[in-house]
């Protein structure tokens, strides 16, 4: 592999991140209001299927009341 000197490394780097689309302020906010209704819908359906499951292994065992 060709040694590259640091001068041309950063050229190189600052030519690759000009070509960088960056998202905008909305963009950014609808994006990260999904993710967090996303992470909610999930958290809701782990902790639904753990509770049925813990239902049925209780039932099955017999233990509890």
């Amino acid at each position: 592999m060709a040694k590259t000197n640091p001068m041309e490394f950063v050229q190189q780097v600052r030519r690759e991140v000009a070509k960088v689309t960056w998202p905008t302020r909305k963009e950014t906010m609808v994006s990260t209001v999904m993710v967090f209704v996303f992470v909610f819908v999930s958290a809701t359906f782990f902790f639904l299927v753990d509770q049925l499951l813990a239902v049925l292994v209780r039932l099955v065992l017999g233990i509890g009341g």
